[in-house]
């Protein structure tokens, strides 16, 4: 290493030019002064460079909340000639301008991957919430050939966030995660967590009234007819509009004065046409924000299909590409009586090339980690070397949570479970939703004891029962608890500005804990510990975490409520929240039992929120046909920003007016239904399978009876869920051993395919399966794209084989959504359970689709504690040979205490002659008796 260094530093001295900085060599990386700032490359392994540029000479930036200390760095070399230097490692190579400090990053292969524009202002002097600080900004070069991933989770039904604008704060249904993924094959790891934006700098603006044409053609508005009730056959108003942009009292109930004198109380209305005149090609980007019911259309395309509960408005966006000349616009808003909210807004294209643009609002400087692949896989591995390993989840998280708003008595949720039982419906987990406390007793801890008098024995009565209960808690304090007492008097609760310190949608004064103070995390669980985790509760529902301050989410409220905190301004730490609050529970309950399996659920996420065990959900959604379209994209993106357990309300949350039990008339009941059973059919495919929402209630029974569509069809989803657990939970043993990944946009597994790289409504569940969840009422059958793959594809249901790289008019009976297994794939089912550690895996069915070469590794571990951590835990790996029909059983790679020593498969191999259904009765099987030694299984061809 030293005669390296040496080497290189005669080089850099022979070979660097006056007009280059130079270049001084750590033992961490390179840095490069630059005059007003300084760069520093810092290798942190072998696929992976940190990036920091600052004003201080040594590059320095504060530490984050989120990444790791680096591991000794891994091998690397530094060349210099003339203007450029060059660092290398085995998988990646940087080259520095060592005159301006542009960065660029290319493969092993030599292949240009990533490059900074050159003259861009890095760092602008700002100050915010009065701190002297920096706005910082990179902007990258645009790849024709490239799609981006990634940064989070939004509801906005889109995958490739090439080309769309995103604004990365916390909030209900919106998690922040600045991971950017490339399909060119890398990462980039954006280290800030205060506000940031992706794409366009350049605000979101009314549409100028001049190049808004109503229905004659005249410019400065469209036109504008006000009806009343539900459909637009009431016509009591015509006007031209200008600008859309409503914005009525949270009080306004019913009355639609405000928005049009001429409108009565009630329902409403409103149909805005006319013409967009376009003066300049190119993408339009359009962002509607509002409660109630919203459709654009732009020359007879839909672009927004929006439906949100009024104490909830949500955006929607949309790019589309624009040609010069007049474009038709029609616009559509329903008001139910409480809706007060919709704003239509848009940017035009700005001149010359997009480019990849990263901003946030508080710096001390540039920081970024800039991951290579090339695989996809590795990527995501990669983030999880910076930020942390996800430990194994408990094994009965992977079966049924059911939950409602609310089980309101202990006796109410142990009879949903005797119910579930008695009908023999596998299920391990209860939920207990908020308000188990008295009403104003947030934050308290402590069960009402008119509804649960006896938590202990609640608890008993459940584990009894085979089941797990996760419980409710937030982070909020009402000021009569003696928990905010205790909280506020040793400083370790927010203290918003007072225009913010509002009552809560109850009416009853609150604070929010400062989880950014170490001590006020570790207060805060002694508390949770005292009333809740002594109850013997198995797992945390931390809900609100973005946090949830308002009643609608705000960006500049939400920043000045956290302001000051601990570590600084609210700002600076905007998004970490979560994570700070992930870290306290799951630190206070490994402190207490350090060897219990930890399990929390949280509303939102940020960078490194796995190492904490917590798995996101994607709020409080509503329960539509759209709000479930969009969760297929969310989920994605969730998972391609590296972390692995995401989940749903399967269902929805908030239920649409028809759907609420009043007026469930015979049409709306049989749409419901089905509805339901659709969102669970595509539930069972998601690491986490979760039923939730309020009235009508979700239990399975609640939608019918044995033998009614939705009934059976929820059941045999979740039965074939169970019998998959040996392939889920290895899946998950991927996840904690491997960097893994359970859910997967297509580009993960399909990257230079430019079809599957858009689709945003199908995946892969693991490597074997391609999920196509069914989101339209009455649909029996729906388009699938099969991308290329060796061997193709097998319909699961029927067995019968198709081809790749083309689309199908696949069939989606009630009961069961497309569903196809990739060639080569070996798929491990186990007995039926009605609950996870019923019984053992064994025997185990090895189902082989026959086509391809094939592996897959079946893991194994207790399931309940972290002895997996010191080594006790098993691998067998399984490899299929195609052309020669062999299945080889390899020889187990470790052991746990429980393990079964010897056990038994039966090998079921699925070729075009001999089908074998996923849920059917198995074909001609061959058993298989092993005891931990290779074992090769050849079978002859048909």
């Amino acid at each position: 290493m030293i005669l390296r260094r040496l080497s290189c530093l005669l080089a850099l001295a022979a070979a660097a030019p006056l007009s280059a900085a130079p270049a001084r060599l750590l033992s961490d990386g390179v840095l490069v002064n630059l005059g007003d700032s300084s760069i520093k490359l810092a290798p942190y392994a072998d696929n992976i460079i940190r990036v920091t540029i600052s004003p201080a000479l040594d590059a320095s930036v504060r530490a984050s909340v989120d990444a790791l200390p680096c591991h000794p760095p891994p091998r690397w070399s530094w060349t210099a000639s003339g203007d450029d230097g060059i660092l290398a490692t085995d998988s990646v190579k940087v080259r520095l301008d060592l005159r301006t400090g542009r960065v660029a990053f290319f493969g092993r292969d030599g292949q240009p991957l990533l490059a900074e524009v050159p003259g861009t202002p890095r760092l602008t002097p700002a100050v915010v919430q009065g701190e002297r600080t920096y706005h910082v900004r990179e902007q990258f070069e645009p790849n024709a050939d490239e799609s981006f991933y990634g940064l989070g989770e939004y509801q906005f039904g889109w995958i490739d966030i090439k080309g769309h604008d995103l604004d990365l704060w916390q909030h209900n249904t919106t998690i922040a995660v600045p991971l950017l993924v490339s399909s060119r094959g890398y990462g980039l790891l954006w280290d800030n967590a205060s506000y940031t934006r992706w794409g366009s700098l350049a605000p979101w603006t009314p549409i100028p009234p001049g190049q808004l044409l109503d229905d004659d053609g005249r410019p400065g508005g469209l036109s504008a007819s006000y009806s009343a009730g539900r459909t637009h056959d009431r016509v009591v108003s015509v006007r031209r509009d200008s600008d859309i942009d409503i914005r009525l009292p949270d009080s306004n109930h019913g009355d639609n004065a405000r928005l049009n004198p001429a409108l009565p109380r009630g329902e409403a209305h409103v149909r805005w046409t006319g013409f967009l005149d376009i003066r300049a090609a190119g993408n339009y980007q359009f962002k509607g924000y509002s409660d109630g019911e919203v459709k654009l259309w732009i020359d007879g395309r839909l672009l927004f299909n929006h439906y949100r509960q009024n104490w909830l408005a949500a955006e929607d966006r949309m790019t589309v590409a624009l040609q010069p000349g007049r474009h038709a616009i029609r616009l559509e808003w329903l008001r139910e009586p409480d809706d007060t909210t919709f704003q239509l807004r848009w940017k035009a294209p700005a001149p010359g090339p997009a480019t990849t643009s990263l901003w946030s609002e508080v710096g001390d400087g540039v920081d970024y980690y800039f991951i290579a692949g090339p695989a996809l896989d590795r990527v995501i591995a990669g983030y999880r070397t910076i930020t942390g390993r996800a430990p194994m989840m408990p094994q009965w998280a992977f079966g049924l949570w059911q939950s409602r708003e609310r089980y309101k008595t202990a006796q109410e949720s142990l009879a949903v479970i005797d119910e579930f039982r008695r009908r023999r419906i596998p299920f391990d987990n209860i939920v207990q939703d908020w308000q188990y406390w008295r009403i104003d007793q947030w934050g308290s801890h402590q069960f009402d004891p008119s509804r649960f008098p006896d938590p202990r024995a609640w608890v008993q009565a459940i584990h009894e029962r085979h089941a797990h209960v996760m419980i409710s808690v937030w982070a909020k304090f009402y000021d009569a608890t003696q928990n905010f007492r205790t909280l506020e008097s040793l400083g370790y609760l927010f203290h918003p500005p007072a225009r913010l310190r509002q009552p809560d949608f109850l009416g009853y004064p609150f604070l929010f804990l400062d989880a950014f103070n170490p001590a006020a995390r570790r207060m805060f669980w002694s508390q949770m510990n005292a009333r809740l985790y002594s109850t013997g509760v198995d797992a945390w529902w931390m809900d609100a975490s973005e946090p949830d301050v308002l009643s609608r989410p705000d960006l500049a409220g939400l920043r000045d409520y956290e302001n000051p905190n601990y570590l600084g301004t609210g700002a600076r730490h905007l998004l970490a929240y979560p994570l700070m609050e992930a870290e306290a529970v799951y630190n206070g309950q490994r402190s207490v039992h350090p060897d219990a399996r930890f399990f929390n659920l949280t509303r939102s996420g940020f960078l490194g929120l796995q190492r904490y065990g917590a798995a996101s959900w994607s709020g409080d959604i509503t329960s539509d046909w759209r709000a479930m379209r969009k969760q297929i994209a969310a989920g994605l993106g969730y998972s391609i920003s590296g972390l692995p357990y995401w989940t749903m309300d399967a269902g929805g949350f908030s239920v649409p007016p028809r759907f609420e039990p009043e007026n469930l008339d015979p049409a709306h009941l049989a749409e419901w239904r089905e509805l339901n059973a659709r969102w669970f059919e595509f539930a069972a495919w998601v690491p986490l399978l979760r039923v939730h929402g309020q009235t009508p209630f979700r239990e399975m029974w609640q939608f019918g009876s044995a033998g009614t569509p939705a009934y059976d069809a929820m059941l045999a989803a979740d039965r074939l869920r169970y019998r998959l657990f040996p392939y889920i939970y290895s899946l998950a043993g991927g996840v904690t051993w491997d960097g893994g990944v359970i859910l997967r946009p297509l580009v993960m597994d399909f990257p230079r395919d430019l079809r599957a790289r858009d689709i945003a409504d199908q995946y892969l569940f693991g490597p074997a399966f391609l999920v196509s969840p069914v989101t339209e009422y009455r649909a029996r059958s729906r388009p699938v794209y099969l991308p290329p793959a060796p061997g193709g594809w097998y319909d699961a249901w029927t067995g019968a084989p198709a081809a790749g790289g083309r689309t199908v008019a696949a069939a989606a009976p009630y009961g069961h959504i497309p569903l196809f297994i990739r060639a080569g794939a070996i798929v491990p089912l186990g007995p039926d359970l009605q609950y996870i550690g019923e019984k053992p895996s064994d025997p185990i069915t090895l189902l082989v689709y026959a086509g391809a070469d094939g592996r897959f590794n079946l893991y194994e571990d207790d399931g309940l504690t972290y002895a997996c951590d010191r080594g006790a835990r098993a691998w067998i790996p399984l490899q299929w040979d195609d052309a020669r029909r062999t299945l080889v059983i390899g020889a187990r790679r470790g052991s746990f205490p429980g393990m079964l020593a010897a056990r038994h498969f039966r090998v079921v191999v699925a070729d075009p002659g001999h089908p074998a259904p996923l849920d059917g009765p198995p074909g001609s099987a061959t058993d298989v008796a092993y005891a931990g030694q290779p074992v090769r299984v050849a079978l002859t061809a048909p």
